[in-house]
């Protein structure tokens, strides 16, 4: 298998900064590109139930725009200089976007964390792991973030 770019699931939390870091060792040992991806989950799920209405809408832009931000700051806080990672920031459901991301990037690795945020969080972050491993079009590497 050869492994030339790495997708790197993130969402900001002390554990995505631990799961980075691993992405960008696995990434040096093949020599692979490193991208880092955040999606914001948007209301779409929704949309039978109501019509958007021009603050949702609003509000889910500067999501994505804060995201954009942050993403910047999230880099250069958790890799050395010298580490080249892109970051991605889209909107949609969290495993769907992803996967069809890696899918339309020809991605080769998958490196994401079990666990994100704690509470509900966590939960719905393993959730898109679990999601993530049943569906990716790629091999996934899950990493627990505790060990």
């Amino acid at each position: 298998m050869q492994v030339k770019k790495i997708l790197v699931p993130v969402d900001f939390s002390e554990n995505s900064n631990r799961i980075i870091k691993y992405g960008a060792s696995v990434a040096s040992q093949f020599g692979a590109e490193m991208e880092a991806i955040f999606v914001a989950q948007t209301f779409q799920d929704y949309s039978e139930f109501f019509e958007p209405h021009m603050p949702v809408i609003q509000f889910e832009e500067d999501l994505v725009a804060s995201a954009r931000e942050r993403m910047k700051a999230f880099l250069a806080e958790s890799l050395e200089p010298a580490v080249v990672c892109k970051g991605v920031v889209m909107a949609g459901d969290i495993a769907e976007t992803i996967r069809n991301y890696a899918r339309e990037q020809k991605v080769d690795l998958i490196v994401m964390g079990t666990h994100g945020y704690k509470g509900l969080e966590k939960v719905l972050f393993g959730s898109i792991a679990e999601k993530l491993v049943k569906n990716s079009p790629c091999p996934v590497l899950t990493i627990n973030p505790y060990k």
